[in-house]
């Protein structure tokens, strides 16, 4: 039975705490928590991951816990996960090296346990110290998967300032946005609002998944990861511990609504800006 002829789909996203560098022992940590999430949670359509879980958000590792997508010892740990539980895995993101290039990149693996497609970062972080953007190249190109009828909008931190991308999303037909992020502490009202704000102006499930835990300088992420529904409603929510957020989408429930509450017909083909 595909996804689209049952009721709801089932939505797993695991908040987990990186240790900055350590590409294996995040690795271990990651199989343990999708291992214990996906059984207490059983049934789950799809399952998130966070933002450079493999290494942490600190752009010097970047390189040093760099692989290439044909040898990454943590993509081959989501695919054995897939084929184990046969879950479909949103794979967060992992620093990929191609040829000189490396990427923010985000894996879609099946419940076959095969890479359906790679979203790279569109939008780079490189403020208050950060340098993301002199050591990643940014992606060409918003990515959405379809998987089992259900069409998936990835973002990947940083472009939740960018409406602009969730809004081309939307407009192909997206169901779920998800931003996967490592999303410091102190930013906690920008992160609380813009996810809200992409859900409602879409009219799409959102997917707000965020590290916890320490960084490099001594700061923290927020680990305050959501599970957010298409009229703004916080379905589930974890704080500042490891572990999952879950909630089930009623896509059908998502249908009536837009076309009920058409708002999208309402947008202009240009907004022009007249200066008097």
């Amino acid at each position: 039975m595909g996804i689209m002829e049952k009721e709801k789909v089932s939505l797993l996203a695991i908040q987990m705490e990186s240790v900055i560098g350590d590409l294996q022992l995040n690795i271990d940590t990651m199989k343990n928590l999708l291992r214990a999430n996906i059984e207490k949670y059983s049934g789950a359509d799809f399952v998130f991951l966070p933002e450079v879980w493999t290494c942490g958000w600190h752009p010097p590792v970047f390189k040093e816990t760099a692989e290439t997508l044909e040898s990454s010892s943590a993509v081959e740990m989501l695919k054995e996960i897939a084929k184990e539980y046969k879950v479909n895995i949103i794979g967060g993101s992992f620093i990929r090296k191609d040829g000189d290039k490396y990427f923010n990149s985000c894996p879609v693996i099946t419940r076959e346990g095969e890479v359906k497609a790679i979203y790279d970062k569109n939008h780079l972080y490189s403020y208050y110290g950060d340098n993301e953007g002199e050591i990643i190249t940014k992606g060409s190109n918003p990515v959405m998967v379809e998987i089992e009828g259900v069409k998936i909008g990835l973002t990947i931190c940083y472009d939740i300032r960018f409406p602009e991308i969730f809004r081309a999303y939307r407009k192909a037909g997206a169901d779920i946005l998800a931003n996967l992020a490592a999303w410091g502490k102190h930013k906690k009202i920008p992160w609380d609002t813009m996810t809200a704000s992409r859900a409602v102006e879409n009219q799409s499930y959102m997917i707000a998944l965020t590290q916890t835990g320490l960084l490099a300088d001594g700061s923290e992420n927020l680990g305050h990861s959501m599970i957010i529904d298409y009229q703004g409603n916080i379905m589930d929510e974890i704080e500042e511990i490891e572990g999952g957020v879950y909630a089930e989408a009623n896509l059908m429930n998502m249908y009536d609504f837009r076309s009920k509450c058409t708002v999208l017909r309402d947008i202009r083909d240009s907004y022009e800006v007249i200066t008097k």
